[in-house]
C-alpha cells in the first residue's frame, strides 16, 4: 500500500514529490511516458529563482526529478490510464494508494500544421515572458486573437525589432483595453482573417506559410491559441470546472477528500513554473497532514 501517489512531473509533480520525499511518506511518481511537463520544451528559462544565469528547462527538470529521488521519491515513467477514487484505498492504475496528487499540468493548444512539432523548442514556443528576450533585435509571430495572444504580442515588443499578429478572425477577441495596446503599439503587425498553414525551417523556425499561399520569414512563432488542462481522465472522478481545470477547497484538497491536486491543472491564471512548483510543495504540506489526521 502506498501512502501518496503522484501523478504528473512537471514542477508541481516533482517539488511534491521533494517534499513528500522529506516527510518520509515515501511517494511513488508516475511520470507519464513524457517526464518533465512544458519546461521540456523550454531551452532557457531565465526567471527560476536562484539560476541567476538562466538554466535550460530539461536540465531543470533533470535535477528536479533527482532531487525528489534522492529523497525518496520511486519514479514510475509510465502515463496513468484509470483512476478510482469511488473508496479508499483509491486505485491508480492497478496501484494503491491512501492519498494522491493530481500534478498533470496543461498544454498549449497546437495548431496542428506542418512543422509545428518538429521545431517546437527551436523557434515554436508557447510563452512569450519566458522566452522574448532571445527575440532581441529580431522579428516573431503571435497566433492568436485574444488576451492572451495580445499579452505575448506586447511582451515581445520590448525586445523584438518587428512582432506580426496572425488572427483568424476580422477583428480581436482580447478586452478592450488589450485590443488598445496593440493596435497603438507601432512594432505589432496584425493580419486580419488569416492562418498559419506551415512553419518552415530546418534546424530553426525560418519562415511560416499563410494561408496556404503566401510565405513569411521570421524567427520565431509563439502559439497563443488556448490552453487545456491534462484532466481527461479525472472527468466524473473529481469537480472540475467547464474547461477542465481541477476545483480546489481553501488549500489543494479536491472534492474528494484525501485527493490533491496543483500546478497547471488547477492554474488557469498564472501558469508559470514558481507558482506550480509552490502549489505542488503546498499538495504534499496538505497530504502529510491529512494522512496525519486519519492517523494513516
Amino acid at each position: 500500500m502506498n501512502k501518496l501517489i503522484i501523478i504528473g512531473s512537471g514542477p508541481a509533480g516533482y517539488t511534491a514529490g521533494i517534499y513528500a520525499g522529506r516527510a518520509g511518506l515515501n511517494p511513488l511518481l508516475f511520470a507519464g511516458e513524457k517526464s518533465g511537463g512544458q519546461l521540456m520544451n523550454t531551452t532557457m528559462v531565465e526567471n527560476w529563482p536562484g539560476a541567476k544565469d538562466g538554466v535550460m528547462g530539461p536540465e531543470l527538470m533533470q535535477d528536479l526529478r533527482e532531487q525528489a529521488m534522492k529523497f525518496g521519491t520511486k519514479i514510475i515513467d509510465q502515463q496513468v490510464t484509470k483512476v478510482d477514487f469511488k473508496q479508499k484505498p483509491f486505485k491508480v492504475n492497478d496501484l494503491e494508494a491512501e492519498s494522491v496528487i493530481i500534478a498533470t499540468g496543461a498544454e498549449s493548444i497546437k495548431l496542428n500544421i506542418p512543422g509545428e512539432e518538429r521545431l517546437l523548442g527551436r523557434g515554436v514556443a508557447v510563452c512569450a515572458v519566458c522566452d522574448a528576450l532571445f527575440y532581441r533585435d529580431k522579428k516573431a509571430v503571435v497566433v492568436g486573437g485574444g488576451d492572451a495572444a495580445a499579452e505575448d504580442a506586447l511582451a515581445l515588443t520590448k525586445f523584438a525589432k518587428e512582432v506580426v499578429l496572425v488572427v483568424r478572425r476580422n477583428e480581436l477577441r482580447a478586452s478592450k483595453i488589450m485590443q488598445g495596446r496593440v493596435k497603438n503599439n507601432p512594432k505589432i503587425k496584425i493580419l486580419w482573417k488569416s492562418q498559419v498553414t506551415e512553419i518552415l525551417g530546418e534546424n530553426k523556425v525560418e519562415a511560416i506559410k499563410i494561408n496556404n499561399a503566401e510565405t513569411m520569414k521570421t524567427d520565431g512563432v509563439f502559439l497563443a491559441i488556448g490552453h487545456k488542462p491534462a484532466t481527461e481522465i479525472f472527468k466524473g472522478k473529481i469537480e472540475m470546472d467547464e474547461a477542465g481545470y481541477i476545483k480546489t477547497l481553501n488549500n489543494t484538497m479536491t472534492s474528494v477528500s484525501g485527493v490533491f491536486a496543483a500546478g497547471d491543472c488547477v492554474d488557469y491564471r498564472y501558469r508559470q513554473a514558481i507558482t506550480a512548483a509552490g502549489m505542488g510543495c503546498q499538495a504534499a504540506i496538505d497530504a502529510e497532514r491529512w494522512l496525519e489526521n486519519q492517523n494513516i
